[in-house]
């Protein structure tokens, strides 16, 4: 298929490629020597997190665990403490289980298949799609946020992607993958890249953007969003702070905690139950006893 926009898309792509290669980040993930595990702890901590807060975790995390089989051999609630204040910790349950998964059905190596990546637990389109790109250098559209904003402008004449990604934009983002597999996955963080540093969502940089020209939504004007209301991420006094409170409790405790020590950090019952309840429930704290709890596969001892 082919995709309209203002200019020719070699044009497009070699615009993109020159400025990622002059503007790109220095980022440990993004070196030669990353190894695929590295790419894919970086992909997973990097969902819904600021890359200045992944950076410290990311160093850790592979000074822990530089293999799958490490983290592996270890209990999933050890990866649940290392995760510390990322937030989201279920992608710490979800990256063990991947590690466990892959030390048992792949000899310990990150498969470079897209589908086995794919077949891995608690691994999405997204991930599976990224880590084939980066770490392998292979030729997949690879759509997190940044990259479908860029192309809902520079292609759609539209301020923001729907809230969920749609067929529309898988066939938009393959129409414009170059050819060939090491272009193609320099273009996809490049494309990244620029939605991260310049086409931000609420003050972007037009000025400075190597695209402007051939941006299909400012061509247009800049027309504002029309679509369904955007919601900002509320975190005050939601279920989240409380889980987080409560999680926090048992990463220092380092072995078993009792109801009176949780009790201690949230002051509405109803909600802090709730919240422990739902910790429960997704696998991220283990009830021991009546009144007593520990992260997941912890011994007693810690």
């Amino acid at each position: 298929m082919s995709v309209e926009t203002a200019v020719p898309i070699p044009l497009l792509h070699s615009t993109v490629l020159e400025w990622y290669a002059a503007h790109a980040r220095d980022l440990p993930w993004r070196a030669p020597e990353a190894t695929p595990w590295a790419v894919m702890v970086s992909e997973f901590m990097l969902q819904q997190t600021p890359v200045k807060r992944v950076l410290p975790a990311y160093t850790a995390w592979l000074e822990r665990w530089p293999t799958p089989a490490a983290l592996a051999a270890d209990a999933p609630g050890e990866a649940v403490r290392m995760w510390g204040r990322l937030g989201y910790p279920r992608r710490a349950l979800r990256l063990h289980a991947a590690a466990t998964a892959i030390t048992e059905r792949h000899g310990g190596e990150v498969p470079d298949d897209h589908a086995e990546l794919l077949a891995l637990p608690g691994v999405g389109e997204y991930t599976a799609a990224a880590v084939a790109s980066f770490a392998f250098r292979r030729r997949h559209a690879v759509l997190d946020t940044n990259v479908r904003r860029v192309f809902a402008r520079v292609v759609d004449a539209v301020e923001y992607p729907p809230t969920a990604t749609t067929a529309a934009e898988r066939r938009t983002a393959t129409a414009l993958l170059p050819e060939a597999d090491e272009t193609a996955a320099t273009w996809a963080v490049a494309v990244m890249e620029l939605g991260a540093l310049v086409c931000t969502a609420r003050t972007p940089r037009c000025g400075g953007c190597p695209v402007a020209a051939m941006c299909a939504w400012r061509l247009a004007g800049s027309p504002p969003y029309e679509g369904p209301p955007r919601r900002g991420q509320t975190y005050a006094g939601t279920d989240r702070q409380v889980r987080g409170k409560l999680l926090a409790v048992l990463r220092e405790a380092h072995g078993e905690v009792s109801q009176a020590e949780l009790d201690a950090v949230w002051h509405e019952p109803v909600q802090r139950a709730r919240a422990l309840d739902g910790l429960v429930a997704d696998g991220l704290v283990e009830p021991v006893a009546q009144g007593v709890y520990r992260l997941p596969g912890a011994s007693a001892a810690g």
